[in-house]
């Protein structure tokens, strides 16, 4: 039986996409023997990773609204530009615990590797994982900081690190996932993180944004940025190396905090791993 290992990216509420693909993989009688992910990915892959049956994953996220995730804080209009982030890490912190019902790796029945970015050091962190190569860290705080983009929400503070978003240096984290399971067969990675391709503009121009200038502006430079990193490590996989089956499943701009979406992205998710696996 061949080894498989699924790779999740980060992309915001597009994650959801990643139970479809799961769904579509079970179908095909592909069980991951491993999966890593960044950013929402992450919490994704956590839910996945504890056994919760598609069905439940999919609801537990279609019960997320905007406001839990990303409330309002009025701290931050009075600090303005002294701010530490857009949004608190509580209301983040509670969506991932009411879609991950597990609170430490080892309560998970698949393995589960994570990223996350050390913003002194730039070093990309391996977090979780089959022992003795896994971070101590809890599961909650692995994922936050996995999920901590810089401007919308802070970084966890832990053993004298500031923790933020995994995609900062692998919102697609196929190369870790290489290097930590050479001998897999088939490396499956959803992407529904930014690209080129994503439909971000109209014939008419760039398309009307409720997002103030000073936070599109950051998101489009993030865009251009995460997009050239997946497009070069997918470029530089290697031609006699594993299996590489890719996914390119959501391509939306801007949907970051797109919640009310979640059953449309859940079957894109879907069917476009259908459509891979042929």
């Amino acid at each position: 039986m061949s080894k498989v290992v699924l790779v999740l990216s980060g992309g915001g509420a597009k994650a959801v996409a990643h139970a479809g693909a799961f769904h579509a993989l079970e179908q095909a009688g592909l069980v991951p023997s491993h999966i890593f992910a960044t950013s929402m990915g992450s919490v994704m892959g956590a839910a996945l990773a504890a056994g919760l049956p598609f069905d439940e994953v999919r609801h537990r996220a279609m019960g997320l609204r905007r406001k839990d995730i990303a409330p309002f804080d009025p701290r931050v209009l009075i600090m303005g530009l002294f701010s530490r982030s857009l949004f608190p890490a509580s209301g983040l912190r509670r969506a991932i615990a009411r879609i991950v019902p597990a609170t430490r790796f080892a309560y998970l029945r698949m393995p589960l590797t994570v990223t996350a970015v050390d913003l002194d050091s730039g070093e990309l962190l391996l977090l979780g994982g089959p022992e003795p190569r896994g971070r101590d860290i809890e599961l909650a705080d692995a994922l936050y900081a996995s999920c901590a983009l810089p401007l919308f929400f802070p970084p966890l503070e832990a053993d004298g690190r500031r923790l933020a978003d995994g995609g900062l240096r692998a919102v697609l984290p196929i190369e870790a996932a290489r290097t930590r399971e050479p001998d897999a067969d088939v490396f499956v990675a959803i992407d529904v993180g930014p690209g080129f391709d994503e439909r971000v503009s109209t014939k008419d121009g760039p398309r009307p944004s409720p997002l103030p200038n000073v936070v599109r502006v950051h998101g489009e430079a993030l865009r251009v940025m995460m997009a050239d990193q997946t497009e070069r490590v997918i470029a530089s996989w290697p031609k006699d190396g594993p299996r590489l089956v890719y996914v390119r499943a959501v391509t939306e701009g801007e949907a970051t905090f797109a919640v009310d979406r979640v059953q449309e992205y859940v079957e894109m998710g879907y069917q476009a791993t259908k459509k891979a696996l042929g």
